[in-house]
């Protein structure tokens, strides 16, 4: 018997006044993820695994407010875990295109960033000091006056020798030379030539020794002006040893380790000493480049010196920019571009080492390189700064070192991009090794709806909104209800809940009132639906303006009104659809003209072949089909998916083969299997909202109504204007379990009565004519032909010949051929 669904079914109040609070300013707020407890078991798994890979991909649908609650879980971890090191990097004396990195504890690398850089300012005013000072200044001029009287002394003596010879000794541009005297002045070279060759044989002969005695004292004159060098120059090492020693002295008892710290303080004492130039030139003297101490200073690459616990951070631009950081390029006034270790920046898998990184999974792979990016740097377990290619002529390239990474990953997204990637990519599984699945229904009990209070509680804190009153909350409750469309289970979308306490809390304002009460939250949805049902008023329009072809009474063979839904964003309404059929003679079977112009999916086809099953099993287990019909849905040319309108279409199928009317006034929706049972669809609410707003329009009779299945009672949570017409007798809403109790309500007849009148109709379009032999009748015919030795078959004599036919149907009729011959199949 077909059922009408008494308007307590229509939807399921809740009752919070057991939970013991007025309004939720009685609350402790919470940050627990509410309703995800496989989920939770799984990130807290994930976490609690110190193993390479074991990072997580957190399933769930968006507004799930996955990411907020990953946040607040993941911090309340990290408030107690260690604060991960700092991370510099320095120069490197002995490879300077490969910058060192270097690990401190928390707040270490802002101390000997700031160390150096006081060290270097204070130094050059320190060396300059000591070789102004005059025990420098003495020691220098000692050894300058030294190598000044050895040479003095030395060319003295060899130029009295000279003397002796009647010679003298000259500098020219071609260095020292020996040139011959006359009357104690020097020769000419043109009167030395016209010296006869005997005497300028004589006089070479006489200054041979002094030639020798010049060359010995020549290289004895400079090993004296080297050794002078080498004191003078130990004289400056010794003295600015002393400054330089002074200032580092602090950085090595402050920062005894790591290792790496101390070898690089040991090279950079050597560096300064070999570069003092850099801080003893005059300012007047231009410098080779724009920071010439920038060698000595320190890139603070990563600092904690204000962490407390681990870092969790979260990334919406995954780029490999973002993620691996990246070096930067300086025009030099000389043209060209230059780079060093000071112009690395980090990424935010540097800034999250050692904590949590949050990324949304269609960031990442959407963004060019963003995935490649963190594959590999978790397949190599660190991280290098990302080097971009550049135009133009690059002066210098550095090749950093890279940093280990000590890191999980949590990685949101929706399903079936995680079976994408699980598919596509064969290291994805061994990165992402833990699964958490975020729900987005749970189960409606008094304690899941207590703890929507306390979410409400815990937001209207923290984000200082007006408390909510207990009749509030109850709304808001029943609101999740509705979003998880079933009265036995609530919506974990959060999101969507969280923009409902913040919109009925204006409201609350906007009216005045202190706390916040069930009217604004009404308000809030009445106000949520009015923005976006734009699309909804203006396809009602069509529909009362005869733009559209809806009829909302009387009774007619071959139509049907059936239900779909459109989605607007996360916006849905329901919309009626006219079906119509048409039935006659011919052996097409049923053909349905959306599908025939691919209008429609695979799940709507299914369904139209199940109708076919159904009919096969109700009319044709002794008489195979042979009829035509066309479905189509009118006025639709836009594609359609789902089988819900498969119960319609097999009314209104019915309707016409039978010549049966169906009620205009009732609207259908369900799915059918092909036993006549009636499944349960999906929204459900939406669908009859839909059609009761076509009715109001045109005005309530009293004799409009739904039809839906029997296992969609439980999904019931409709508008409170539809249940005060269902209560006023205004509108009904029916519940079928099978095709019968459906066919009794559209058709108010009983239905064996429409059954028989199908099968009538079915006779009819068949037109009683004798099928053409099936080709096994054809066969057996043939060969009784050619065999001349066969007894002829003995005929029946009560006239009813081919009672026993396999190929006849009931009352010894032959039943149709299809297509190619063949009988059909029962």
């Amino acid at each position: 018997m077909p059922y009408e669904v008494p308007v307590e079914q229509l939807y399921r109040p809740c009752d919070l006044r057991e939970a013991g609070f007025e309004t939720t300013a009685e609350l402790e707020p919470t940050h627990e993820i509410i309703g995800q407890a496989r989920g939770t078991q799984a990130l807290e798994f994930g976490l609690s695994v110190d193993s390479p890979g074991y990072n997580i991909y957190l399933l769930g649908e968006a507004g799930t407010g996955r990411t907020t609650a990953v946040q607040r879980y993941l911090a309340d971890r990290a408030r107690n875990a260690p604060t991960p090191s700092d991370w510099v990097y320095v120069f490197n004396f002995e490879r300077p295109e490969c910058p060192r990195a270097i690990e401190l504890p928390a707040g270490q690398g802002r101390a000997l960033r700031d160390a150096l850089e006081g060290l270097l300012s204070n130094l050059r005013t320190a060396l300059q000091s000591a070789f102004a000072g005059p025990e420098f200044r003495e020691a220098a001029d000692r050894i300058r006056q030294q190598a000044t009287e050895f040479r003095r002394q030395a060319f003295a003596a060899l130029q009295a020798q000279a003397n002796a010879l009647q010679a003298a000794i000259l500098a020219t541009e071609e260095g020292l030379q020996i040139v011959p005297l006359e009357a104690g002045q020097v020769v000419p070279p043109e009167a030395f030539a016209a010296w006869p060759p005997e005497r300028q044989q004589t006089w070479r002969e006489q200054v041979q020794p002094l030639e020798a005695a010049l060359e010995q004292t020549v290289q004895q004159v400079r090993q004296a002006e080297a050794e002078a060098e080498r004191a003078f120059q130990d004289l400056v090492q010794r003295t600015a040893a002393l400054p330089i020693d002074t200032a580092l002295q602090p950085l090595f008892e402050q920062f005894t380790a790591p290792e790496e710290l101390v070898q690089h303080l040991r090279s950079l004492r050597q560096d300064l000493l070999a570069h003092l130039d850099l801080f003893t030139a005059g300012e007047q003297e231009a410098p080779a480049e724009p920071d010439p101490l920038r060698r000595y200073r320190v890139n603070l690459l990563v600092d904690h010196s204000h962490t407390q616990g681990a870092p969790v951070l979260v990334e919406y631009q995954p780029t490999p920019e973002r993620l691996l950081g990246r070096v930067e390029y300086e025009t030099r006034p000389g043209g060209g571009l230059h780079t060093d270790f000071t112009l690395i920046r980090p990424g935010v898998l540097h800034r999250a080492n050692g904590g949590f990184l949050v990324l949304r999974a269609r960031d990442l792979f959407t963004e060019e390189g963003g995935w490649e990016a963190l594959e590999r740097a978790l397949l190599g377990g660190q991280v290098a700064p990302h080097d971009p290619a550049s135009s133009g002529p690059v002066v210098r390239s550095i090749d950093p070192e890279p940093i280990p990474l000590r890191l999980k990953v949590i990685l949101i997204g929706p399903p079936y991009l995680y079976f994408r990637v699980l598919e596509d990519d064969e290291d994805f599984q061994s990165l992402f090794k833990v699964m958490a699945d975020f729900a987005t229904t749970m189960e409606r009990s008094p304690e899941n709806e207590r703890r929507y209070a306390a979410f409400i509680a815990t937001l209207c804190r923290e984000e200082g909104l007006p408390p909510f009153d207990r009749a509030a909350v109850e709304r808001v409750v029943e609101y999740g209800s509705r979003l998880a469309e079933t009265q036995r289970r609530l919506s974990t979308r959060f999101g969507l809940i969280a923009d409902l306490v913040r919109e009925a809390s204006l409201w609350a304002v906007r009216r005045e009132h202190p706390r916040v009460q069930r009217d604004d939250v009404e308000q809030a949805i009445a106000a949520q639906e009015q923005r976006h049902n734009r699309p909804a008023e203006r396809d009602l329009r069509h529909i009362l303006d005869g733009y559209r072809l809806i009829n909302t009474d009387g009774a007619r063979v071959g139509e049907i009104n059936g239900l779909y839904v459109v989605s607007v964003g996360d916006f849905q309404y329901g919309m009626p659809d006219r079906i119509t059929v048409r039935a006659f003679a011919g052996r097409w079977g049923v053909v349905q003209v959306d599908r025939e112009v691919n209008l429609t999916g695979p799940i709507h086809n299914k369904g139209v072949l199940t109708i076919m099953g159904y009919l096969g099993g109700q009319y044709g287990r002794k008489r195979p089909l042979d009829f035509s019909a066309q479905i189509n849905f009118e006025q639709n040319y836009s594609g359609m998916e789902g089988d819900s309108a498969s119960a319609a279409q097999l009314f209104a199928l019915l309707s016409a083969i039978g010549e049966v009317p169906i009620r205009q006034s009732i609207a259908v929706t369900g799915s059918i299997n092909q036993f006549g049972e009636i499944q349960a669809i999906g929204g459900v609410n939406e669908k009859i909202e839909g059609w009761y707003r076509v009715c109001r329009a045109r005005g309530l009779t009293g004799d409009q109504g739904v039809l839906i299945p029997h296992s969609n009672l439980p999904d019931l949570m409709l508008h409170a204007e539809v249940r005060q017409a269902v209560a006023e007798g205004r509108f009904h809403i029916w519940a079928m379990k099978t095709v019968d109790e459906g066919l009794e309500v559209l058709t108010g007849k009983p239905a064996q009565e429409v059954h028989q009148a199908v099968r009538e109709g079915l006779h009819r379009l068949s037109g009683g004519r004798p099928r053409r032999p099936s080709w096994r009748e054809r066969l057996r015919q043939r060969l009784a032909r050619l065999n001349p030795f066969r007894r002829p078959r003995k005929e029946p004599q009560d006239g009813n010949s081919a009672a026993n036919s396999p190929d006849t149907g009931e009352g010894g009729q032959q039943l149709p051929a299809d297509r190619d011959g063949r009988p059909d199949a029962d």
